[in-house]
This record gives structure tokens, C-alpha cells and sequence, in this order.
């Protein structure tokens, strides 16, 4: 099973990720998690995607692709696999069709989350995490117990620099799931819309039950 969580930003798809690759037992692939992880270490990769980044500009797809492609042919990703946030342009859906068709395989089910634009904005701004313990916060809806400090470890919160409100808006623009995208996988059958506005729990609820209708659903773990 290759399922692909589509998306703008602030729509809770990490987070989403996380819990539905851990309860079919898939390999979990965030092109944002290896992009800014490739920044933190310093990389060749880092540290040209991070100019990018930094103003809420999309890394340049030929990168994006090379390091997807990499980490589908691994050992752990051959099973299945849950790609987040990843394709956000033809050009990347196409070359993941062609990577997984080489493997004999294709896309099972392509799951968009969608949220207004004003409820993204609060989301994405108000977002701060610890550099410590990698623990996320939000000043609305989860805000730390003392203001700027981790509850866990006790670490300084910061914000990151595509969370500022004005970088938050522009990744918003660029970001958002092109419609041509969208097409593309409602024309295959596979594009299944999700309510991104409800609770967590829901729209996890939500997620499930649209993977479950398709042919190749696995039972829970």
C-alpha cells in the first residue's frame, strides 16, 4: 500500500502522518522532516534547500525527487509507504508514478486534506516548538504551561522562520496543492477529500475510513 497525504501547510498532515503510518505499520516519508533535517546537519542538500525555505519558497524539484527516489528504494519503504507532503507538482506526482511503477507498484489512494485559508494562517503562526526534545506547541490550542518554555525538558521554544506571519502566508501561496495535481489523481479514481477543520481524532477517523474502502486495505494494527 502507497498512500500519498496531500495538503497546504497547517493542515495537520505531519502529525496525521505519523498516526495512520504507525497504525498500518508504513514507512513514514516527509520530504519536510528529510529537507529539514538535511538544514540542521548542514548538508550539500540543506544548505541549498534552506535558502529556499527560509522564504517560503518550494525546494526545486529535481532535489525534492532525487531524495524521495533514494528513500523509496530502501529496505523499510518496500512494504508500503506514506508520503507527506510529497508530490506537490506534476512533475514530482509523475515521477513518483514512474518510481513506483519501475518497482511494479502505483499509488493506492491520494488523501487531501483541506482547510480554509484564515484557519491555516492561525494555525501556522501561532506554532512554536523545542529545539531540545523536538516537543510542538500552539498559543490557541496547546500553549506550554510557562510561556516560551517545554513543558518536557524545560528547553526555549522558538518559532520556525516559515512560521513568521508573513513567510506563513507565502508558503500558503505556493504551497497549497496545485488543482492540476488534484486532477490528477481524481482522474485515476484515487483523490479522496478530508475535512482538515475537525479535531484531530476526526479527521484521523476520517482518514481510516477512506483508506479502508480502498482494494488493497490492510486490517489495523
Amino acid at each position: 500500500m502507497y498512500l500519498i497525504l496531500l495538503g497546504p501547510p497547517g493542515t495537520g498532515k505531519g502529525t496525521q502522518a505519523k498516526l495512520v503510518a504507525e497504525k498500518l505499520g508504513l514507512a513514514h516519508i516527509s520530504s519536510g522532516d528529510m529537507l529539514r533535517d538535511a538544514v540542521q546537519r548542514g548538508t550539500d542538500l540543506g544548505r541549498q534547500a534552506k535558502a529556499y525555505m527560509d522564504k517560503g519558497e518550494l525546494v526545486p524539484d529535481e532535489l525534492t525527487i532525487a531524495m524521495i527516489e533514494e528513500r523509496l528504494g530502501q529496505p523499510h519503504a518496500q512494504a508500503g509507504a506514506l508520503f507527506d507532503g510529497f508530490p506537490r507538482t506534476m512533475q514530482q506526482a509523475k515521477a513518483l508514478d514512474q518510481a513506483l511503477a519501475r518497482q511494479g507498484k502505483a499509488a493506492t489512494a491520494a488523501l487531501h486534506i483541506a482547510a480554509r485559508d484564515d484557519e491555516i494562517l492561525r494555525r501556522l503562526t501561532g506554532r512554536w516548538l523545542c529545539p531540545s526534545c523536538g516537543a510542538i506547541y500552539h498559543e490557541h490550542s496547546l500553549p506550554p504551561k510557562a510561556s516560551g518554555v517545554c513543558d518536557q525538558c524545560g528547553g526555549t521554544l522558538t518559532q520556525r522562520d516559515d512560521d513568521r506571519p508573513d513567510v506563513a502566508r507565502a508558503r500558503l501561496e505556493r504551497q497549497r496543492p496545485a488543482e492540476e495535481l488534484l486532477h490528477h489523481y481524481r482522474e485515476q479514481g484515487k483523490l479522496v477529500d478530508i475535512n482538515g477543520e475537525q479535531d484531530v481524532d476526526a479527521v484521523t477517523h476520517d482518514l481510516m475510513a477512506a483508506i479502508e474502502q480502498t482494494p488493497a486495505a490492510p486490517e489495523r494494527r
